[in-house]
């Protein structure tokens, strides 16, 4: 069967060779004679994976020493719980950047248990461009904000600025390992893997030990990060074969040349997406060109019912997942870690083809 090529927001496209080679050990992992689904998460083998997934994060990301590296569950959707259970006491306030669709149900999580402020919102221009500098609140328990809004379009091309003292939050779901990560600059990092990491049901969680000890006492157990910590992401069964599958990732990604070259290849592709775009008589982007991702290009035509027809033609040429987010329709191409060249070279000559037949 020919594989199509997938611009989907997520679970997205992985890289073929990581998936012939995953395929490869459903019967059996190396020669254990037991296959990668089968295997024990307490188990040697399956010891040796998560060991080496850990070891390869944090090469690529440079983790300093007093990083621990959580591999859990839940997605994204979870850490908007988790975050403030641990971080937040009755006595400090959660600051939130409100940049667009997931930012806005964190802080929807957090409300529900404690006090939040929003430090800063795009929420005016319907999140096309960026938020402002932050206004933090009194007493702030972290500033947390969503480096990449994988619905807007938008992405931060640096970490906001806080406080000194002030823990920095960051849901980097939709872009995390696909540039340089500074974890000096942060105090925890999470991510759904389903984006740039690998396949759903894994949730990666990066934070300083110092703050594993925030949790309140009364939190149940799997609900604490120190918890996690204390038994190498082993407290109960952990989604193995999608930390299997990431393991293939991370190594697939030392082997292109680490997070500088991923992230200038990043670049470069949407570039050349939003550059035709741009210059298009019948496609549009409305995000600032200063916030454009490099993650996800959103696009539209102007019109629901040339945007249905726009989809149709890139259907016929085998190019799916470019429908927009259910919440704002229009288009988009999702263009993670594994995107292909070849991928961005098909999505091109069907805008060509369908400008020319448009303007005919």
């Amino acid at each position: 069967m020919e594989r199509l090529f997938n611009f989907a927001a997520g679970p997205a496209v992985l890289p073929e060779s990581v998936l012939a080679q995953a395929s490869e050990q459903l019967l059996s992992l190396g020669e254990t004679g037991i296959g990668v689904l089968e295997h024990s998460h307490r188990g040697d083998a399956f010891a040796e994976v998560i060991t080496s997934a850990e070891a390869r994060i944090r090469r690529l990301a440079a983790l300093p020493d007093d990083v621990e590296v959580l591999f859990l569950q839940g997605g994204a959707s979870l850490q908007f719980a988790m975050v403030p259970a641990n971080l937040r006491d009755d006595q400090h306030i959660a600051n939130y950047i409100n940049s667009g669709t997931w930012s806005t149900k964190a802080i929807e999580a957090a409300s529900a248990t404690g006090r939040v402020h929003v430090a800063a919102s795009s929420e005016s221009t319907q999140f096309r461009d960026l938020p402002g500098p932050p206004v933090l609140s009194d007493a702030p328990a972290y500033l947390h904000y969503t480096s990449n809004n994988t619905i807007a379009g938008t992405q931060f091309p640096i970490p906001p600025s806080r406080p000194p003292g002030v823990p920095l939050v960051c849901d980097a779901s939709s872009d995390i390992l696909s540039r340089p990560l500074d974890l000096n600059q942060h105090d925890l990092v999470y991510a759904g893997a389903q984006k740039n990491l690998g396949p759903a049901g894994l949730t990666l969680v990066l934070v300083r030990r110092d703050l594993l000890q925030r949790g309140p006492t009364q939190l149940p157990p799997v609900l604490r990060y120190a918890t996690h910590a204390a038994a190498g992401s082993l407290y109960h069964t952990p989604p193995a074969f999608s930390i299997y599958v990431t393991e293939l990732v991370l190594e697939w990604l030392e082997e292109q040349g680490g997070l500088d070259v991923v992230a200038q290849r990043n670049r470069d592709q949407a570039a050349r997406l939003y550059d035709r775009i741009d210059t298009s008589d019948v496609l549009e982007c409305r995000c600032d060109p200063a916030a454009r991702s490099a993650m996800n290009v959103v696009f539209s035509t102007g019109s629901p019912e040339t945007d249905q027809n726009f989809l149709s033609h890139c259907q016929a040429a085998g190019v799916v997942g470019l429908k927009g987010h259910r919440s704002v329709g229009g288009l988009r191409a999702s263009l993670y870690n594994a995107q292909t060249d070849a991928a961005i070279d098909r999505l091109l000559e069907v805008i060509d083809a369908f400008e020319a037949e448009a303007t005919a």
